[in-house]
């Protein structure tokens, strides 16, 4: 058996916390069976919003005629897109398994980690074949997660896409079904719409993105059901191959649609990794769905054994996990002690109209009770915004009877930039709506957008930030 002070079972932002110990000198493990940066580098967000990013060129180009420019796309080589993206996200995990390789105090294991007892980890191959065991008297959880698999009649017997390997398919789909109207369904609807395929989305709430704030959710439905075929309260409940394609059941209210396709997209959201790692014989805890439970210093029930990322539940980001990797890196190498705060965390979801959060919802705090006060602006209120056109857009502030921000919400263009203003003034002991409308912004750049908004909820004697609605109008 190999003994080493820390041991990481996974090899995506979890690494950060084995280069961390062998920085300080601790001798480190990581156990990984696939590519390296997790589902993020591979899988996950940087293939995915490579082919967004070609996705809004293409939409952007389609809409040029708006602003009086006559442009047209004549062919798009969809392969050759696919097979670019895959090459460079995996260039990318292969520098990083150098990176790793070639850092002192640091040792690699090509395969998957099964838990022994409560530190001690069996290595096994893709059969199941154990090829050593290792101790370490520090473990770090970070498996991630996997695509999870509802249970729809007749989907065990067909050959199904998930986010895994619908972002590298050779070929465009003419017609294509997602079942999903979660984050991962909303972007994948958005990339293979741009790039020409009939598209149809299934989710069973009355709105897509039911997560987010409620008008967030109508105002990307709305959008979206401009665009493709779009079934909110509705269930997928059976499938089966039909000729070369598939045929989709969805139901609503005892009444059954079915549609056909030439591939179904499962994005029905992520089930953890911690099926696979035998915690049965650890005193690690999970709740009912299969998460790791922790404290607010991200320990688990047993002894010197930590967790983050997807296994968690609590924030399913990649920068989510990065921010719970230094944390954990922090508790383990060093007396002092942090403890995680989420109430900053942002997201944001790439699809068209983009979305961006941070904070709570409009529906949380009714839930909780707590008294707040709320204001709703388009970009059109500023003056840049009002050039954009940007029909579906909002920023939707939401603070305390003191001014304290409770959440911010953006749906429309650059969302994803403009929320990290708000995510300083949350995270760094200025919290309230006066702190973003004090601040002088550039003019006219989108931001102003921002500045509206808050604005509007401020305390300030005077406004600095006029409504170019009612400029443009007069």
């Amino acid at each position: 058996m190999e003994e080493y002070d820390l041991v990481v079972l996974g090899g995506g932002s979890g690494s950060q916390v084995a280069t961390a110990a062998a920085e300080a000198d601790w001798d480190a493990a990581v156990v990984e069976p696939g590519p390296l940066g997790g589902a993020c580098i591979t899988r996950g967000c940087v293939p995915s919003k490579a082919l967004v990013h070609r996705a809004d060129v293409l939409e952007e180009i389609r809409r040029a005629g708006r602003f009086g420019i006559d442009a047209e796309v004549r062919d798009v080589d969809f392969g050759s897109i696919t097979e670019s993206v895959h090459e460079t996200v995996y260039a990318k995990a292969d520098r990083q398994r150098a990176t790793l390789e070639g850092a002192s105090n640091v040792t690699l294991y090509d395969g998957a980690g099964r838990f022994v007892d409560d530190r001690t980890i069996a290595v096994e191959d893709e059969d199941g074949t154990e090829l050593g065991r290792l101790h370490g008297e520090h473990v770090v959880i970070a498996v991630g997660s996997r695509p999870t698999t509802p249970p729809i009649d007749g989907l065990e017997t067909l050959e199904y896409l998930t986010s895994d390997d619908a972002l590298f398919l050779k070929e465009r789909p003419d017609e294509l079904v997602i079942v999903g109207g979660g984050y991962i369904g909303a972007e994948l609807g958005h990339v293979f719409d741009a790039f020409g395929t009939d598209v149809s989305i299934v989710g069973r709430s009355e709105v897509l993105l039911p997560r987010e704030d409620r008008d967030v959710s109508r105002t990307v439905t709305a959008a979206l059901e401009d665009r493709f075929a779009v079934y909110t309260g509705h269930e997928a409940t059976a499938v089966e191959a039909r000729g070369d394609g598939v045929a989709v059941t969805v139901e609503a209210d005892d009444e059954a649609t079915e549609l056909t396709a030439d591939e179904v997209l499962v994005a029905a959201g992520r089930t953890p990794n911690t099926d696979t790692l035998a915690l049965e014989h650890t005193t690690i805890e999970t709740d009912d769905r299969g998460y790791v439970e922790t404290d607010a210093f991200l320990r688990t029930d047993a002894e010197d054994v930590w967790a983050l990322g997807d296994v968690l539940g609590e924030e399913p980001y990649k920068h989510a996990a990065d921010y719970e990797a230094r944390c954990v890196s922090t508790n383990v190498l060093e007396d002092t002690q942090r403890t995680v705060d989420y109430d900053a965390m942002p997201h944001a979801i790439f699809t068209s109209p983009q979305v961006a959060s941070v904070g709570r919802t409009e529906a949380e705090l009714e839930d909780e009770g707590l008294e707040f006060e709320s204001t709703t602006v388009p970009y059109d209120a500023a003056p840049l915004g009002l050039l954009l056109e940007e029909p579906e857009s909002l920023v939707k502030v939401l603070a305390g009877s003191d001014g304290e921000i409770l959440g911010c919400h953006v749906v429309g263009q650059e969302a994803s930039t403009l929320i990290h203003e708000v995510v300083v003034v949350m995270g760094r002991g200025g919290r309230t709506v006066d702190d973003v409308a004090d601040t002088v912004h550039v003019h006219p750049a989108l931001s102003e957008v921002l500045l509206t908004a808050f604005d509007e909820l401020s305390t300030r004697p005077y406004s600095t930030a006029p409504d170019w609605r009612e400029t443009a109008e007069e």
